[in-house]
């Protein structure tokens, strides 16, 4: 059977189609975009149905076998990143159709400046341009679902180097601000994390003689080098999660992105690197990731803190929710660093949660932008609950699932996070971890704080004047903000659709212990 393989390259093969496509029928080539993903979809989802692992398996000469995978881990990370991809194809029909045109605005007017030239008529840079966004769409997405299928540590990286390319082009082409500056320190930071990742998984394949998961054995390599290979990828993939120090690119790349790919890069694609260290340290070199345990608790706590108290300092909204995203992987590296399967399993859910959560937001964030004609500040918005009410309830249940508040999914995640930094606490006896444990769940209060009181800027209060006239969008922004906030509580109410096969995979790795 060739589900995953057609998951993966379908889009891959067709991206070339969509773009001659969109440059003869402009935005409608969203349609075929959402289309060949909802197909991605659906072919993973069929997977999902034989219970337990899934695996494909083709030979491939430079690497021996090129492997694809579904198990208990890699499903709750590949299902998101294709329901948030399917969702945001349609979504972007509109959005970037009416982004499209202000870059044509604004390319005219520098033409007239004696700046720049536009050769091309209107209707042909509208379709080029189309075309382009979703032909890199397409390959971005695939490239986020190829990482977390791999079944080899050279096909991974593969595959974490393709979603970097085409993310760099959308930021670059379609972005807002100084986006060429933003896309470039973009490219380098997370290049240069790629390269240190690079470095880890060469020294384990040196050692083990194979890149394959299956084969790799911790015992072969020595233990005066397991230290370095856990800070190479430990360094490598938290550039990637953004914690604090290496999260420099994020607030400009997420804040200046075009709002569908924040909304792609901040909930699915940089928590690509808690799924990275847990299949690579957690479940390959384990010895490696107790040496490090400690220090990414403390580094995951540092994160919450500080990127919360970053977003309350912010008046743009999508660099608010872009420090947010910040705190939240804090969520995800602190759970990773519980040393407890219950922990390290909420902060697989926390991707899930906060991926719809966040995604929510981003979209809700772009519909305020799209109806008030790019209003961006908050302290320029306010009462606009009674004139976007799908826009606002949509905000309120993405803010509550990042809060933690039940039914929403983030309350199943966060319970879980805690309950296993807690339980690891008791169970080593260790006063340090029950202190950190505390003071980690001191701080989520944070989050309620800069969410309600955004939400309390925007949506209530008084509607400025310049305001009174504005509607909720279209149904192609609406109907995938509808679709994303019921997913939201449904998973908050029925938990087991991701924990069912995740838990005892993730128990397996810490030896079964409860």
């Amino acid at each position: 059977m060739v589900f995953l393989i057609q998951a993966v390259f379908v889009p891959i093969i067709l991206a070339p189609v969509v773009y001659l496509l969109g440059r003869r029928i402009g935005a409608r080539a969203g349609w075929f975009a959402f289309a060949v993903l909802l197909y991605s979809t659906i072919l993973l989802l069929v997977t999902s149905t034989f219970g337990g692992e899934y695996l494909e398996t083709y030979p491939w000469e430079p690497i021996g076998v090129f492997g694809l995978r579904v198990d208990g881990l890699s499903l709750p990370f590949a299902a998101i990143i294709l329901i948030l991809s399917t969702s945001l194809a349609i979504y972007s029909i509109p959005y970037m159709q009416h982004k499209i045109e202000e870059d044509l605005h604004a390319s005219k007017s520098s033409s007239q400046a004696g700046t720049k030239s536009t050769p091309e008529s209107d209707l042909e840079f509208i379709n080029r341009k189309s075309g382009l966004y979703y032909s890199l769409f397409m390959i971005y997405a695939a490239g986020m679902l190829g990482t977390v299928l791999a079944t080899n540590l050279i096909q991974f990286y593969i595959f974490f180097e393709l979603m970097l390319i085409p993310s760099f082009f959308l930021i670059a082409e379609f972005g807002y601000g100084d986006r060429y500056k933003i896309s470039l320190m973009y490219f380098l930071w997370t290049h240069v994390g790629a390269v240190s990742l690079l470095a880890g998984i060469l020294t384990i394949g040196w050692y083990s003689g194979t890149f394959d998961y299956a084969g790799i054995a911790e015992s072969t390599i020595p233990a005066s080098i397991r230290v370095w290979i856990a800070v190479a990828i430990s360094a490598g993939l938290f550039v990637k999660l953004a914690a604090v120090g290496l999260h420099v690119w994020l607030p400009h790349a997420h804040a200046e992105a075009p709002t569908p790919i924040s909304a792609l890069l901040s909930p699915a694609m940089i928590g690509i690197g808690g799924y990275a260290f847990i299949r690579i340290m957690i479940f390959l070199v384990p010895s490696s990731y107790s040496t490090v345990v400690l220090a990414i608790t403390i580094w995951g706590v540092i994160t919450m803190i500080y990127g919360g108290l970053m977003a309350f300092a912010q008046d743009d909204l999508k660099r608010l929710l872009a420090y947010s995203s910040v705190s939240q992987m804090g969520y995800i590296i602190f759970g990773l660093g519980s040393f407890y399967y219950l922990g390290v399993s909420g902060s697989v859910f926390h991707y899930v949660s906060h991926g719809t959560g966040k995604a929510l937001l981003f979209m809700s964030a772009g519909a305020i932008i799209l109806q008030t004609g790019g209003i961006r500040n908050i302290s320029k918005l306010g009462g606009l609950g009674s004139k976007l009410p799908i826009t606002a309830i949509a905000a309120m249940i993405g803010f509550l699932a990042i809060i933690g508040v039940p039914p929403m999914n983030g309350f199943q995640s966060e319970w879980m996070i805690f309950a296993g930094s807690f339980a690891s606490a008791l169970q080593t006896e260790s006063m340090g971890r029950m202190i950190i444990s505390g003071v980690a769940l001191a701080a989520t209060p944070l989050t309620a704080g800069y969410a309600l009181l955004t939400m309390k800027r925007i949506f209530f209060g008084k509607l400025p004047d310049n305001l009174k006239d504005i509607h909720d969008p279209s149904l192609y922004i609406t109907l995938p903000l509808i679709f994303l906030a019921a997913l939201t509580v449904i998973l908050g109410i029925y938990p087991a659709l991701v924990t069912e096969r995740l838990v005892p995979l993730i128990q397996s790795a810490f030896g079964g212990i409860s």
